[in-house]
């Protein structure tokens, strides 16, 4: 339990008792930390139901409430609101469990079900570049915190591995390499180990049959039958496409490892192709399905639509299928799984598709009503010209090169503020690419998960502000407190009430934790972690120039000092972590 959370009961009891609903002890921080520590508001909501002014309400509240051990201070103050401060020893007996506790006060998350986070959604044949990057990272972020929360989680990263495109490669293949067995109609295998083609073989060959394909409807048709031969299992497809797979699989592999970023799964549109047939024929005995010019749709509109929301398109007049078909089969598979919750992590460019998806999985009864379909929206990360970010000559950037850029600005960086200049050179680039990559997740995942934002690189690798180098600057610190303190043979203690304002204004920060880790999960926002991380860093180097720790010569509470800044380091660990954030050792 956190303290907000003790703090909400006792005053819910206490609204209780004068016969008010305890819903009104609801307790926030404050919003004037100079006036009080925290705040409850709910006599003022109380007022017009208890037929009351707030004023007379707070103060039967705060006589209920009230409690020498735990309250310094109780007042009302302005129309009716409830200043809260607590005592030191309480909140310093408070910080005491909240050492010993690895969730920091929080309590985990018990109930049944799975929750799945689909994210990343890179495409077989194409190279990672920065569109890839926010799915990515807000994922990432959201898979590890819901984890921590306690939820039962799994990851998938919905690989592009399947449809039309697949058809068009095989026939550029075959235009290429006319000679490889893949072509041949009456071979059946063993084929070759190696892969044919590379990755950037395959970047090259894709836009030149989809432009010939384009341009030539005999082209397309002969596209169209590899497609469906190869969804057919025609052997030499099947193995030429698993070479285009793993190779692509390989490349992303390696961008997400060095994004730090991993996934449970690697599902793709072919994991689910053998469900489509018969998902298509129990929709339509179901009734869920009405044909329209030969084509299979859904039709989603209800009275109380605000907007259009358009059928679903399920097969075309060919017999094709479409994304939206391979996607609702793909949550019949989810739904096996035992998934109650599947959260999707996709720009918020897509919002209609999934909403179309959604109600269609509801109203064809692929999907419970009882299991949770949600689209996480996200914005997009632009360039100074305010647009999706490109390169300078208009390109899209991959995403291993911009990983290059930032982590080149980061040891820039470093040789400006003269760190870790006299290191060795592996590690001195091990630090460069720690705090690169600090740089680029905090520079996305402060910023509002819904809005769009501008690529600063300046202002994202600066060591000064909100900013991810600065967070790691600041453990690094914490660290280095601890090495020296070890040195001397002194270690952390009990913590002790505290004397100094900024102690104590980093012991009440601590005590967030919980609050924060809840409302990440419940509006799906890695910026609410984000933002809390910055508020520990400086709320600690507050408490650093305020309290000499080292030098100070009363030992209990020096020893008090240095188990508040090992708190400190645990749980600012803790939060980077959640960010997909590590911290080096040393700068």
């Amino acid at each position: 339990m956190s303290v907000i959370s003790e703090l909400s009961v006792r005053f819910g009891d206490a609204f209780e008792k004068i016969g008010l609903d305890r819903a009104y002890g609801g307790v926030t921080m404050s919003d004037r930390p100079d006036l009080a520590q925290f705040q409850n508001n709910g006599a003022l909501a109380a007022a017009s139901a208890a037929g009351r002014q707030p004023r007379e309400i707070a103060g039967d509240v705060v006589r209920q409430v009230s409690d020498p051990a735990v309250f310094f201070e109780l007042s009302v103050a302005g129309p009716g609101f409830v200043n809260i401060r607590l005592t030191d020893d309480f909140l310093a007996g408070w910080l005491a469990d909240l050492s010993g506790d690895e969730r920091y006060g929080h309590r985990p998350h018990t109930a049944d079900g799975k929750v799945l986070i689909d994210f990343g959604g890179p495409n077989v044949a194409k190279a990672m570049h920065v569109g890839h990057l926010r799915s990515s990272l807000i994922g990432d972020s959201l898979q590890r915190v819901f984890r921590f929360a306690g939820y039962e989680v799994v990851s998938d990263i919905h690989f592009g591995d399947w449809g039309t495109q697949m058809g068009q490669l095989i026939i550029e293949a075959q235009a290429r390499k006319p000679d490889l067995p893949y072509f041949d109609p009456d071979q059946s295998g063993p084929y070759p180990t190696d892969p044919p083609f590379t990755l950037d073989n395959l970047q090259e060959m894709y836009p030149a049959v989809t432009a010939r394909t384009k341009a030539d409807p005999a082209e397309a048709d002969r596209a169209r039958q590899a497609t469906l031969e190869l969804q057919q299992g025609r052997p030499g497809y099947r193995a030429l496409w698993q070479h285009f797979w793993d190779v692509s699989h390989d490349s992303q592999k390696r961008d997400f490892d060095q994004l730090g970023v991993a996934f449970d799964l690697w599902h793709g549109e072919s994991t689910v192709h053998d469900r489509v047939a018969p998902m298509l024929d129990k929709i339509r005995d179901g009734g869920g399905a009405t044909e329209d010019a030969g084509a299979l749709i859904i039709e989603l509109a209800e009275p109380e639509d605000a907007k259009e929301v358009p059928p679903l398109l399920l097969t075309k007049s060919d017999g094709g299928y479409l994304y939206g078909t391979t996607d609702l089969a793909t949550i019949d598979n989810r739904v096996d799984m035992g998934v109650g919750e599947a959260l999707y992590v996709v720009d918020a460019r897509q919002a209609l598709h999934f909403e179309q998806v959604f109600r269609a999985a509801h109203k064809t009864g692929v999907a419970p009503q009882t299991m949770v379909l949600e689209h996480v929206p996200f914005g997009t990360m632009n360039g100074p010209d305010g647009k999706p970010f490109k390169t300078r000559e208009g390109g899209v950037l991959r995403l291993d090169d911009l990983i290059g850029v930032v982590r080149e600005a980061a040891l820039k960086r470093l040789e400006e503020a003269e760190l870790a200049t006299d290191y060795p050179e592996a590690e001195r680039l091990d630090i460069a690419a720690k705090v690169g990559l600090a740089a680029l997740k905090y520079g996305d995942l402060s910023n509002n998960r819904v809005s769009n934002y501008t690529f600063d690189l300046e202002r994202f690798t600066s060591f000064e502000g909100k900013t991810g180098p600065y967070l790691l600057y600041g453990a690094v610190r914490i660290k280095s407190i601890l090495r020296k303190a070890a040195e001397a043979d002194l270690g952390p203690g009990s913590i002790v009430p505290s004397t100094k304002d900024a102690e104590r204004a980093l012991m009440l920060e601590l005590t967030r934790f919980p609050e924060v880790i809840d409302r990440t999960v419940e509006l799906r926002a890695p910026n609410h972690l984000a933002e809390y991380a910055y508020d520990v860093v400086t709320a600690f180097n507050r408490f650093y120039e305020a309290c000499h720790i080292l030098t100070e010569e009363d030992a209990a509470r020096q020893a008090s000092w240095l188990g508040l800044v090992d708190l400190t380091l645990r749980m600012l660990t803790r939060l980077l972590d959640l960010l997909g954030i590590e911290i080096p050792e040393r700068m």
